[in-house]
């Protein structure tokens, strides 16, 4: 691997492990204002990425996933996930109503980011230094990869939240029967090509959007 692709490589990474702290932190503060003090308690309400880094979704998945973009030049998205934040729905007046929000509030702020990120882009693009023009550009790529992903209706991804608060009463018993076997259903997925099908068109996209941008 070049040292060029070294670089890059580590500038996604740090634009991944920032997606994935903030989403993991809006789950932690909206759960706090709708009255569950659970995050707050286990000092996850913190931008501190060494409170929600998990070993293997947020080191080794996004890591590997980058060498193979980076260094084999294989068309795969670069998504993981932190360490969930700790969440009881006890503690909200509608407890299902409340889960779908704190579920929303992770994508909704990547989503906000990667606008920040388009921002930034608009305003000064064009006179950005290469290294800096490309951890912009992975910084909107993975924060929109990471709020689409995360609302695929699989548990435990965020979209099964909503899924789960949208479906009538017995839908939510067998829905719930799938948890156990959601990482499962992730990685078969990831396996057969199905989201990078789904993913990677989004890669396209933000490069045209910038591009208009630039």
């Amino acid at each position: 691997m070049s040292l060029e692709a070294m670089i890059e490589l580590a500038l996604a990474l740090v634009a991944f492990l920032t997606a994935v702290v903030f989403h993991e932190y809006a789950h932690g503060r909206v759960a706090y204002l709708l009255g569950d003090p659970t995050a707050r308690d286990a000092r996850r309400l913190t931008l501190n990425p060494l409170a929600h880094i998990d070993p293997f979704g947020t080191v080794l998945l996004p890591l590997l996933l980058a060498v193979l973009r980076f260094a084999f030049n294989m068309g795969v998205p670069i998504v993981g996930y932190a360490k969930p934040v700790p969440v009881n729905p006890l503690y909200f007046r509608h407890p299902y109503q409340g889960m779908m929000l704190v579920a929303l509030a992770g994508p909704a702020i990547n989503l906000l980011l990667a606008g920040v990120g388009v921002g930034l882009w608009h305003g000064v693009g064009a006179s950005l230094p290469g290294l800096l023009s490309f951890f912009v550009f992975y910084f909107v790529v993975i924060n929109i990869l990471l709020a689409v992903f995360n609302l695929i209706p699989v548990p435990p991804l965020d979209g099964s939240r909503v899924l789960l608060y949208l479906l009538p009463q017995g839908g939510k018993r067998l829905f719930l029967m799938l948890e156990p076997f959601g990482f499962v259903i992730v990685f078969l997925l990831l396996y057969a090509g199905v989201l990078q099908h789904l993913l990677m068109p989004i890669v396209s996209w933000v490069e045209t959007i910038l591009g208009r941008f630039g």
